[in-house]
Parts: structure tokens; C-alpha cells; sequence
């Protein structure tokens, strides 16, 4: 009984925490109603090892296994409020890199469907593992490499890469929905990484636009 009670209140100081993200994330300059609700309600901490979750509402980056992070709350905010723009919600969007699931549970919220990939099989069971309890319906979850998309899915109205490559790998420009909006970082040295905003506008035609400056795990091709 007393563990019980332990654990209630532990609970209660991680929702405490979590609103109060929200809200930071709201005065930092996330003014979307809908992407700051759902940075309210999915538990970060049930993403992260148990042993950080102290940490899982400060805003900061945090490792999650084989060299990979889960990102900063307000990256994740700023990212996604830029895929969305006005839209209430998206349609179909592929995530790039699941990680430990946090940013797909998310987009889940935010989206009709969601297709997240992983290259690391074990960062893939683990994040299974964890979204598990959550039975999320519009979510599904992909081992395999991410730089080649997922073609037999497309197109995509919305796709979010968590990894910073060199450029933006073809082929995931080829499934993104005309009128779609692809946000990813790209390095542009050993020690830049910019987050770029990609419109298409036709069959050829692709607007981009740079915004801040970020810092991602590099962008890896193959399985592992």
C-alpha cells in the first residue's frame, strides 16, 4: 500500500512537470493550441530510462541507447509547429528515425496516420515496447532504412527526419504529397547543422526555407 502511494505521487509530480513544459514551451514561442496540447499529455518520462526521469520535463536532450538521443521538448515543439503551420491537423506523416517513440507518440495526436522508421533494430523493439501500452490505432512502426522512405505508402503529406544528413536524400522528396512539407536538419559542416523547411509545390518545384540552428545525431543508411 505504502509503494502505492509512493508511486500516486510520483505520477502526480511528473504531470505537474509536464504541464509546466507546456507552458515554458508556450513563453519560449510554440503558439500552436494543438502541437503544445500534445506535448501536454504524452508522458516523456515513460520514453526514457528510468533512472533520467527527473530529468524527462527539463529541456534538454537525454540518451535513450547505441549512441541516440531523444531530443529537446521545444525542438520537437518547434519542428512539428513548423510541419503543421495552421493546419489542426495533418494527414499522413512519416517519421524518420522513431528512436524511443516519444516523437511518434506525439505526431500521433497530431496526425490522421502515422509511419515512423528505425535502422537500429533494438532502438525499434525498444520503442515498440514502450508505445505498447498506449495502443495507439494510427500508428505504425517500421524496421528498415530510412533514407529510402517507404514508397509503398506514399505520398506523404507531412515527413519529419530526427537525424541531420548532408542534404536531404532523394527519395524522400519523390513521397512528399504536393502542397506536403518535409522538416529536417542538415549539416552543413563538421560543427553546423541548420533545420530546413521544404514545401512542395509541384512535381519539380520544392520551396525551402532555413530556420534555426540545430544539433542531431548524424543520418546513417543500412539496418543494424
Amino acid at each position: 500500500m505504502e509503494s502505492r502511494v509512493v508511486l500516486m505521487k510520483q505520477d502526480k509530480v511528473l504531470d505537474a512537470a509536464r504541464r509546466l513544459m507546456a507552458q515554458k514551451l508556450a513563453i519560449a514561442g510554440i503558439e500552436h493550441h494543438e502541437v503544445l496540447q500534445a506535448m501536454a499529455t504524452v508522458p516523456r518520462h515513460a520514453f526514457i530510462d528510468p533512472g533520467l526521469s527527473a530529468q524527462a520535463y527539463e529541456d534538454s536532450s537525454l540518451p535513450i541507447g547505441m549512441e541516440q538521443t531523444i531530443s529537446k521538448p521545444s525542438v520537437i515543439a518547434k519542428m512539428i509547429q513548423a510541419l503543421m503551420q495552421s493546419q489542426k491537423k495533418m494527414g499522413r506523416v512519416l517519421e524518420i528515425g522513431t528512436g524511443c517513440g516519444y516523437q511518434a507518440a506525439v505526431l500521433s495526436l497530431l496526425a490522421k496516420d502515422v509511419y515512423s522508421i528505425e535502422r537500429i533494430r533494438s532502438l525499434h523493439d525498444s520503442a515498440r515496447a514502450k508505445l505498447r501500452p498506449f495502443r495507439i490505432a494510427n500508428l505504425r512502426l517500421i524496421y528498415a532504412d530510412g533514407i529510402r522512405g517507404l514508397p509503398q505508402e506514399a505520398p506523404f503529406d507531412g515527413i519529419i527526419l530526427a537525424a541531420a544528413g548532408l542534404g536531404i536524400p532523394d527519395p524522400l522528396l519523390d513521397q512528399l504529397a504536393i502542397g506536403g512539407k518535409l522538416i529536417a536538419p542538415v549539416a552543413k559542416s563538421d560543427s553546423v547543422q541548420q533545420l530546413l523547411l521544404i514545401e512542395r509545390l509541384s512535381s519539380q518545384r520544392y520551396q525551402r526555407t532555413t530556420l534555426d540552428e540545430v544539433f542531431f545525431v548524424p543520418l546513417q543508411s543500412g539496418t543494424m
